[in-house]
């Protein structure tokens, strides 16, 4: 029986052609790709972003095991092992779980959670469950980490709803499009691989980790503007973009005004 660290032990192999380019990589381009933009472009860009909030109170927690998922990704598709997709995925729950626990809006909790202290336990409880339930069937994992995708654009939306700032509007409606293609290639690589196979292209999964690396870079700045608005009445968040608003590519980050008004 081969070791839970051996090569190829893992239960999902995604559809790239395994040691073509490397002996020692399994999936060549998958780990390039994760390495590219999970540590060279988003962990850097990330960081940019929280510079304006480096002497307030904003949690910094999150881009650890954001930093970790990467790192467990990039094991994962050299090695495509039993371990390697177990750290993958929960990396990733452990993730959205410190996601949860820091900037989940109070204004969204159970009725019978009354602190964010509670919420933190309630969080930590479902996460542990969470994880032990991930070793039952291993194959069902990604789908349920991506299911979770459709109750973040509902709190999204929920908040859009209640601002009327177009550039909040306008970054939400990127950060849409981004998940867009990125679920479109996740599902294209898992079920249409026989097609790319035949056409000798097989890498959608390795554009995946780009462009959910891009929704992500939307993605942060967005979860902090609500933050700020519920955690920091005194301040007025604003969108702003680097290097330039009229520039194709930017890199979005949040800044502070007094007085706070509305949105």
């Amino acid at each position: 029986m081969p070791s839970i660290f051996s090569y190829q032990s893992a239960e999902v192999d995604w559809c790239e052609s395994n040691f073509v380019r490397s002996a020692v990589i399994a999936e060549y381009y998958n780990t390039d790709r994760t390495a590219l933009f999970s540590f060279l472009l988003l962990a850097p860009l990330n960081f940019l972003v929280l510079e304006e909030f480096s002497e307030l109170q904003v949690n910094h927690g999150t881009f650890v095991p954001l930093l970790l998922a990467g790192a467990f990704s990039m094991y994962f598709h050299m090695t495509l092992s039993y371990v390697g997709q177990l750290l993958d995925e929960l990396s990733i729950l452990w993730t959205l779980a410190v996601a949860y626990s820091f900037w989940y809006p109070q204004a969204y909790f159970p009725k019978c959670i009354k602190t964010r202290r509670h919420f933190l336990w309630l969080t930590g409880t479902t996460t542990v469950i969470s994880t032990l339930m991930s070793f039952v069937k291993p194959t069902l994992n990604a789908y349920a980490l991506n299911c979770i995708a459709f109750h973040l654009l509902y709190l999204t939306w929920r908040e859009l709803k209640k601002c009327n700032d177009k550039r909040v509007h306008r970054m939400a409606a990127v950060m849409v499009m981004w998940w867009a293609l990125a679920i479109t290639s996740w599902i294209s690589d898992r079920w249409l691989c026989w097609l790319w196979q035949a056409i000798n292209f097989p890498y959608f999964h390795s554009f995946w980790h780009v462009l959910i690396a891009m929704s992500l870079l939307y993605c942060c700045p967005l979860v902090i503007y609500f933050d700020v608005t519920y955690e920091m009445p005194s301040f007025k968040p604003k969108l702003e973009y680097w290097p330039s608003d009229s520039w194709p590519v930017v890199v979005p980050y949040v800044t502070l005004e007094e007085p706070h008004k509305q949105c």
